[in-house]
């Protein structure tokens, strides 16, 4: 199991997730389901994200932010590749 920190961007996931949270996450795409929090890329876009999984979606997931308002996710990208799971957030950002 490889594990590492992810510093949250952007408020896409408030409340649950805000600017400036550490959060622990494993790495590896095993054991996806519904409601988890997730790290993922859409293909063409580099950047990883933490996102809400929905649901499978042919070769990829259908992910969406807590926050609609403030969420670029599945509903305008398409579905995306899961490349790690949150296991829990590590400190409270500042912002």
């Amino acid at each position: 199991m490889i594990l590492g920190l992810v510093t949250v961007q952007g408020a896409s996931m408030s409340p649950a997730l805000g600017p400036g949270d550490v959060v622990l996450v494993r790495w590896g795409a095993r054991r996806v389901r519904a409601g988890q929090v997730v790290v993922a890329r859409w293909p063409g876009h580099p950047a990883l994200v933490c996102k809400r999984v929905v649901r499978a979606e042919g070769t990829g997931w259908w992910l969406l932010g807590d926050n609609p308002d403030a969420s670029d996710d599945s509903r305008r990208l398409g579905p995306a590749e899961v490349v790690g799971r949150v296991l829990l957030r590590v400190r409270r950002g500042s912002a």
